[in-house]
């Protein structure tokens, strides 16, 4: 299957003698030829995120020559982001990714125009800022940003050249449905809150999002030159611990609510609400929705005031050796153990329980309200929080 989005012959934009050069071992694949690199030049490929995957697809793609390259992102460079988002560096901690991101981009090749949407893609803004796109690179995640980004290009007719990754495997397809399925063929409804972890509650090799983004760069330049069997109705899976690849073929779904024959979504809905849990990851952020809370200056104020209360650790043993509030008393029992191992914790004690941002801590909340010990309240952004805003000699990872 062949699939061209750019237009063939004098419209093409002219290259120059200085492109030319730079671009001389494309120009002499017989299947990318001159043609194919103008083809490149007019294409705009719009980057959904400048994290893990966004930083291959940015290089590789500004090295390649892409003529437009939007990059949509809020976020700042981390200390934490470094082991893996290679497009940013030591210097760049705090500034904004875009700006990072974009610098980098232009140190590789002047060439290149890049267009910042500093900006939360929503339901509101999605469809503005897709339209002057021919090719959607998503690489998000997060499932509302997922469905968003899906729903999207589907009403508006675009390719979304998909990659996912955590821990040692990853995923890539291209959904496109005037050619194939789209997302939401393959996974109708997103899973339950906190089923599937963040790469922040899970980790990620660092080497992981390169080889990922590095083969959704490839589908993208695939997609504009119009050449080779792109992942159309094809999802790959990479197990990289085991170094195992699997292909999975895909059918268009005729009862997919957004491509299908008779679809019920005809416009951009509410995702956060659909997939239950909040858009934005962050530190703060976890599933903390609906379940009392204590700030990590709250609680040092307590703690000092000689207040008793039961500190609930419920990481893994591999976080707690990374870092922990031992010297406070903490105790440790993980999430999964937490329903077997009830009776060890004071029923009538003031709990607040801990993890490592506050996703799983909000949970084991619930778990503990439901088992009639009312006093268990959250500590809102997790151990991170308590580094960053208390304590900063304990760890953060």
């Amino acid at each position: 299957m062949n699939a061209t989005l750019a237009p063939a012959g004098p419209g093409l934009p002219p290259l120059t003698q200085e492109e030319i050069l730079r671009y001389s071992r494309h120009l002499i694949i017989p299947e990318v030829r001159k043609e194919g690199q103008q083809k490149l030049k007019a294409a705009r490929v719009l980057l959904v995120g400048t994290g893990g995957l966004g930083s291959p697809l940015a290089l590789y793609l500004a090295a390649a020559g892409v003529g437009t390259l939007g990059l949509v992102d809020f976020d700042t460079v981390d200390e934490t982001n470094l082991q893996r988002q290679i497009i940013h560096g030591i210097d760049d901690i705090g500034r904004s990714k875009l700006d990072s991101a974009a610098d980098r981009i232009r140190q590789i090749n002047p060439h290149v125009q890049v267009e910042p949407h500093e900006t939360h893609l929503n339901s509101s803004n999605a469809l503005d800022i897709i339209r002057e796109y021919d090719i959607v690179a998503d690489g998000t995640d997060n499932f509302p940003t997922r469905y968003l980004v899906n729903d999207a290009c589907v009403l508006l007719g675009k390719p979304n050249v998909y990659g996912s990754i955590y821990r040692f495997e990853g995923q890539v397809s291209v959904f496109y449905a005037k050619e194939g399925p789209c997302y939401r063929c393959l996974f109708r409804e997103p899973p339950p809150p906190g089923m599937v972890p963040s790469c922040a509650e899970g980790g990620v090799l660092g080497v992981l999002p390169g080889i990922i983004g590095s083969l959704q760069a490839l589908e993208t330049l695939k997609l504009i030159i119009g050449v080779g069997d792109p992942l159309i109705g094809r999802l790959q899976l990479f197990d990289g611990l085991n170094f195992r690849w699997q292909e999975l073929k895909l059918r268009k779904d005729p009862q997919c609510v957004v491509c299908g024959e008779n679809p019920t979504v005809t416009e951009l809905i509410d995702y956060e609400q659909f997939c239950g849990v909040p858009a934005i990851e962050g530190p703060d952020s976890g599933e903390q929705t609906g379940v009392p809370s204590i700030t990590a200056k709250e609680l040092k104020e307590r703690l000092d005031q000689g207040d008793r209360i039961v500190l609930l650790d419920v990481r893994e043993p591999f976080e707690h050796e990374i870092a922990n509030l031992d010297s406070l008393g903490a105790k440790l029992i993980p999430l999964a153990e937490l329903p077997d191992r009830m009776s060890e914790i004071d029923p009538y004690a003031e709990i607040v329980v801990i993890c490592r941002v506050g996703g799983r801590s909000a949970k084991a909340v619930k778990q503990l309200h439901a088992a009639g010990l009312r006093r268990a309240r959250n500590l809102r952004g997790g151990i991170i929080a308590w580094a960053r805003d208390v304590d900063p000699s304990v760890p953060r990872y």
